[in-house]
């Protein structure tokens, strides 16, 4: 990437005959002089950085009108890439937006790769790699519990405390180095503060990592799939807990022929559900691939939710679905019990988590959510439980932290000269450098900036 070059983008979401505005966003030192060649300003506004113009934009040949816009110039560093940086505002749809693009890169402009805008942002020093990362969480969030953990991580809640262990551990190396080159001029090393400094240090990385976990769900969500035989109540279920009519419910055995989907919140967490067919041998061609979906959707869910009717019990077909996906976590849903009594159901005693349903009738819902996440190990996540979570990437540099000090704390109690102290402190320093990017490769930053969309 030369950032020296103009870097042009479509910035909005492009929905055809849906959207009322579209951004094209410019960011380099060509970037105001493309501006001006193809905006014409009506009357007599200003060219001021931060200030909106209104008026046409031309083509710079025929002259002819390509769209009514607004354009908002922004000058160096104060903007979001500290480049100077244009938006088109378009009307929205297709067209309009896609013939400004072009004519932006006629004009010699180049269009910008995944991500690259911020990119530039954490090269020039205007946002540090959790910061950027934290961006691409916030535009892809699922939920508003995840929204405020990817706004924590804008805000540099994540990156203060790595920061902090970050010096930590260089202040201790300082002291460290200094007793190997200067042993006779210097008092001997006070080995129980180094001791006290690393166990805090590895106290605080290993608090951070526990976030990973709810981070992830929070990130990524939960699927869940309602499987069963036919006629239990999966349908009424999934209909229940959206609280639209999602699935079609009949009396018929066999109506749900496909995978039908829906995505909830469920304690903050995004949950997609996956109402699947009546698993059953079956010589409906259609139906037996709908039978042959659920049980690949089964496969690949992270919760399964057995369903079975209180009127019918616990029969063989059950069994047999049962044992397909007793390996994964799974709730038994006993439904349909105002029809009969739940507790002469006589299921495998191994299953712990069984709710009580009326699907027909919407209730034993909130039953059914407070067990998911009782299951899944995790209590409501909203911003008061957690300030900031981080991800997959920061996790796994964080661990190879943890296990440098870790390995420092037994070097120590080895009795080890301290040139060995030094090693695994070097490791972990780089380590928790690479999450800020304060020390981070540039195979690492092509690959996280390669996950953000093009206008980004």
């Amino acid at each position: 990437m030369l950032q020296g070059e103009t870097i042009a983008a479509i910035a909005t979401a492009i929905v055809p005959q849906q959207g009322s505005i579209g951004i094209v966003r410019l960011s380099g030192n060509q970037a105001i002089a493309i501006a001006q060649t193809l905006f014409k300003a009506s009357g007599k506004q200003q060219w001021e950085s931060h200030r909106i113009l209104y008026g046409y934009i031309h083509h710079p040949q025929s002259h002819a009108i390509v769209d009514e816009a607004l354009l908002l110039p922004m000058r160096s560093p104060r903007s979001y890439t500290k480049e100077d940086v244009v938006e088109f505002h378009c009307h929205g749809g297709i067209i309009p937006v896609q013939q400004v693009l072009q004519l932006c890169l006629e004009q010699g402009a180049r269009l910008a790769q995944p991500g690259e805008f911020t990119l530039r942002a954490f090269l020039n020093g205007r946002l540090d790699l959790t910061q950027a990362e934290s961006i691409s969480e916030l535009v892809g969030a699922q939920s508003p519990q995840a929204s405020q953990i990817a706004l924590a991580g804008l805000q540099g809640k994540l990156a203060e405390p790595i920061r902090q262990l970050r010096s930590t551990c260089l202040d201790i190396l300082a002291e460290v180095e200094a007793r190997i080159d200067f042993e006779d001029d210097l008092p001997p090393l006070d080995q129980n503060s180094i001791k006290t400094q690393l166990a805090s240090v590895l106290q605080q990385v290993t608090d951070i990592l526990a976030t990973a976990d709810q981070g992830e769900l929070l990130r990524t969500g939960l699927k869940v799939a309602i499987v069963g035989r036919p006629n239990v109540g999966k349908s009424s279920l999934l209909n229940a807990w959206s609280r639209c009519d999602r699935a079609i419910v009949t009396d018929l055995p066999g109506t749900t022929r496909d995978v039908v989907e829906s995505q909830l919140i469920v304690g903050g967490i995004p949950v997609q559900v996956l109402d699947t067919a009546g698993i059953r041998e079956t010589l409906d061609t259609v139906e037996k691939i709908g039978v042959q979906r659920s049980r690949q959707a089964a496969q690949q869910a992270d919760l399964i939710l057995l369903t079975i009717d209180a009127l019918s019990g616990w029969t063989t077909e059950d069994h047999e679905i049962y044992q397909q996906v007793k390996h994964r976590p799974l709730i038994l849903i006993i439904n349909k019990t105002d029809l009969a009594t739940p507790e002469k159901v006589d299921y495998p005693s191994e299953i712990q988590h069984i709710v009580q349903t009326i699907a027909a009738k919407s209730e034993g819902i909130d039953d059914l959510e407070n067990v998911i996440l009782e299951t899944i190990n995790v209590k409501n996540l909203t911003a008061a439980n957690l300030d900031f979570a981080i991800n997959q990437r920061q996790a796994a540099v964080l661990t190879q932290a943890k296990l440098s000090l870790e390995q420092v704390q037994q070097t120590i109690k080895n009795q080890l000269p301290l040139d060995f102290w030094t090693i695994d402190l070097r490791i972990a320093i780089q380590s928790l450098g690479e999450i800020t990017g304060e020390d981070v490769s540039e195979s690492v930053l092509e690959r996280i900036f390669s996950r953000f969309c093009i206008g980004k």
